[in-house]
C-alpha cells in the first residue's frame, strides 16, 4: 500500500558538522514525523519512530508521548542489526515528540505536538506542528553512562532563558524528558526508553467486559482495524 506522506519540518536544527559527527559515531535518531492515511480504517494517523542512543560524549534520541504526557503506545517494535537506530514505530491521532541532543554535559531539548489539521470538502488535512518547549544549552553535570548511571531516568538538565532565569520543562512532559535524558546517555542503545507495548491480555479482558471496543487501547483498535478492515479507528 502506498502512503501519501506530509513530513513536519519542525525539529532540532543541526548543522552539517553535527550531523556528520552523529553519523560517524553511529547514532541514527530519526526526528521526522509524517501524516499517514489508513485506507481500511478511513482515518489519518501521525507516525513517528522512536530512535537513537549514545556513543561516548555524544547522544541523540527521539521518543513520543501522548498529549497528557503519558507514554505513546508502540505500534510495532523494531529490531535492527546495529545499535543507536530505530527502536519502535508509533502511530496515533496526535503525537508529542521529545527530541534531545547531548554533547558531554550540554543538552538541547525540543518538545513539539503533531496532529492533522481540520479538513473540509474531502481535502487531505495538513500535518500541524506546535512547539511546546524549547530548551537551549541546558546543563546536567552527572555522568549517566558512568559513575552516576544509577541516577539515569531520575534527573533532568537545567535550562535557562537568555536572561539567565531558569525555564522549567512542562510538568506533564518531565517523565518523558527524564527518559530521553537517560536515552542520550545510553551507549549502544538497542531498546525503547519511553514508548510502551500494549498488553494484549489486558485489551482482550477489557473488550469482553461489556464496555465494547472503546475500552481497548488506540493501538489495539488500529491494529484490529487494519487486520479486519473495520470502518473506524477513531480515538475515544
Amino acid at each position: 500500500m502506498i502512503s501519501t506522506t506530509s513530513r513536519s519540518t519542525v525539529g532540532l536544527r543541526l548543522s552539517r558538522g553535527a550531523l556528520r559527527v552523529l553519523r560517524e559515531r553511529g547514532i541514527f535518531a530519526q526526528s521526522y514525523v509524517s501524516l499517514e492515511h489508513q485506507h481500511l480504517a478511513e482515518c489519518y494517523v501521525v507516525r513517528g519512530l522512536e530512535s537513537g542512543g549514545a556513543a561516548g560524549d555524544v547522544g541523540n534520541y527521539v521518543t513520543f508521548a501522548r498529549e497528557d504526557g503519558q507514554p505513546a503506545e508502540c505500534f510495532s517494535p523494531v529490531e535492527t542489526i546495529g545499535v543507536n537506530g530505530p527502536h519502535a514505530v508509533v502511530l496515533a491521532p496526535v503525537l508529542v515528540r521529545i527530541d534531545m541532543l547531548r554533547k558531554a554535559s550540554t543538552y538541547e531539548l525540543l518538545i513539539t505536538q503533531h496532529r492533522p489539521s481540520s479538513a473540509s470538502n474531502g481535502t487531505r488535512p495538513q500535518l500541524e506542528a506546535r512547539i511546546l518547549f524549547r530548551g537551549v544549552h541546558g546543563r546536567l553535570e552527572f555522568d549517566l553512562s558512568g559513575k552516576d548511571k544509577a541516577r539515569a531516568g531520575t534527573v533532568l538538565p537545567a535550562f535557562c532563558s537568555r536572561a539567565g532565569e531558569e525555564v522549567g520543562i512542562p510538568k506533564r512532559f518531565r517523565e518523558a524528558s527524564r527518559a530521553v535524558t537517560a536515552a542520550v546517555n545510553c551507549e549502544g542503545c538497542s531498546h525503547s526508553h519511553f514508548t510502551k507495548v500494549p498488553h494484549k491480555g489486558e485489551e482482550e479482558i477489557e473488550c469482553t467486559s461489556g464496555i465494547g471496543k472503546h475500552s481497548e487501547s488506540y493501538t489495539g483498535r488500529l491494529t484490529r482495524a487494519i487486520q479486519e478492515g473495520a470502518p473506524s479507528c477513531e480515538k475515544s
